[in-house]
């Protein structure tokens, strides 16, 4: 079972600019392209920085500002933020981009490009290949493609890649109910190590929001002794991990 890599919902067709690219042409390609940011390559095609409608605002709205609030900003800017200083007067791509770029490399997961979004708190990644060079870019937009799976697909994907294929399970061997991507897996199984693994395994699918735990087993497997058809709750912490 492989969760979806970057590469498999990413746009191969970027839009860059290069470090020297003209304040007024970067705004150009952000308006003929439709896109609210694009990455800022080198000669060798590796991403030095990214530069977003936000970047091209703030510049904006500084310059704009009247004389008499601009006092306010130089002595803000004098007490330790010239690097802010020297962006709001450039000229090129290269001056106004973000750097470093976060990037993100063509074989991660969705998943984990979704939280190099929220721990940055952005909306794109450049996708770079093994010798981190630009070979495309994706959004949250295409990252949510994978919560579009309908409830019954993830269903049937619940009964054949865990049930079947990772456990050797009857697909009816416990209930599986998918509400709005909520997994609720039911009924008993042999041993504790399996219902732990079916409810990490679960959790990993496309389309997965969360999975609510109300299987029993027959064997604590774990020590080898019986346990009884206890109910044990939550999966161990160690499958948050799968």
């Amino acid at each position: 079972m492989e969760p979806t890599r970057i590469g498999a919902v990413m746009t191969d067709d970027v839009v860059t600019a290069d470090y020297g690219t003209p304040f007024k042409d970067v705004v150009r390609l952000l308006r003929e392209h439709r896109v609210s940011g694009l990455p800022v390559t080198d000669e060798d095609d590796k991403v030095i920085g990214v530069v977003s409608e936000t970047d091209l605002m703030q510049r904006q709205a500084v310059l704009s500002e009247p004389r008499s609030r601009l006092g306010t900003w130089v002595h803000q800017l004098r007490r330790g933020a010239r690097k802010n200083s020297a962006r709001l007067r450039a000229r090129t791509a290269g001056g106004v981009m973000s750097a470093p770029a976060v990037t993100v490399p063509a074989e991660a997961t969705v998943r984990e490009a979704a939280r190099l979004m929220t721990l940055h708190g952005i909306e794109r990644l450049p996708v770079v290949d093994e010798e981190d060079r630009l070979v495309g870019i994706v959004t949250r937009r295409d990252l949510l493609q994978v919560f579009v799976r309908t409830d019954e697909e993830i269903r049937q994907a619940v009964r054949s890649e865990v049930l079947v294929d990772a456990l050797r399970l009857g697909p009816n061997t416990v209930d599986v109910d998918v509400y709005d991507g909520v997994v609720t897996l039911t009924g008993q199984l042999e041993h504790r190590s399996d219902a732990t693994m079916a409810v990490a395994l679960a959790r990993r699918l496309d389309g997965v929001v969360d999975v609510v735990d109300h299987l029993t087993y027959r064997f604590d497997d774990r020590h080898a002794q019986p346990a009884g058809p206890a109910a044990h709750g939550e999966a161990d912490d160690w499958s948050h991990n799968l």
